[in-house]
């Protein structure tokens, strides 16, 4: 009868765990609800062991350079089915985009991302989406064909590469967030809904800039 027990308590382990991711990936969805512009007020703000950061009148947070937290480890497959791993990019400015096809406000902003991506891109910056909540990856391919996106994007389904920002730092909290990684790997800039050319430029040209 011992025998028998064990496999049981086994497979009760196992299906705890599988609980407690689904209950994590579903609370950082929670957050993930598409919206409109989304811009934070202005002010500061800090996390539980975070780096502080301030957010100016424009919506945009950003963290001085000396107090930046490194960038989690996102990798993964794109959406054409490629292996990209964030860390191959040390060394460039890196702008992440969290979108969904589903999302009419990435409808909005998607144009911009696609422009300022060739117009920085011999300046040492790399662009990367990181898709999520398009079960499918038909709808988002077509969505990057409609307007003209031609950088890769991670395909996260479920939210799990959102779940690896650390708490108290410049994570993403909705849907459309943008997110720009330092040279060094570290997290620099947030934006939190669709943003504008003009935004994107306020994020990425200070970084351009620093040596």
């Amino acid at each position: 009868m011992s025998l028998s027990r064990a496999p049981r308590r086994r497979s009760n382990r196992t299906r705890h765990a599988a609980s407690a991711v689904a209950v994590a990936v579903i609370g950082a969805l929670t957050l993930s609800a598409c919206g409109g512009d989304g811009s934070p007020s202005s002010g500061s703000g800090s996390g539980s062991g975070g780096a502080k950061f301030v957010t100016g009148s424009g919506g945009i947070s950003t963290v001085a350079k000396g107090d930046r937290r490194d960038a989690p480890k996102l990798d993964g497959k794109t959406l054409e089915g490629k292996k990209l791993d964030i860390d191959d990019f040390k060394g460039k400015v890196v702008v992440m985009n969290v979108w969904g096809s589903w999302c009419t406000p990435c409808r909005a902003e998607a144009p911009h991302f696609a422009k300022v991506a060739k117009e920085t891109k011999d300046k040492g910056v790399e662009f990367v989406g990181i898709n999520t909540r398009d079960d499918s990856t038909g709808p988002a391919i077509k969505f990057e064909e409609e307007w003209g996106v031609d950088y890769p994007s991670l395909h996260d389904p479920i939210g799990k590469l959102l779940l690896r920002f650390p708490k108290g730092s410049l994570n993403p909290q909705l849907v459309p967030s943008t997110i720009v990684i330092d040279r060094d790997g570290k997290l620099a800039a947030r934006y939190v809904g669709a943003v504008n050319a003009k935004r994107l430029h306020q994020m990425i040209d200070p970084l351009i800039a620093e040596k």
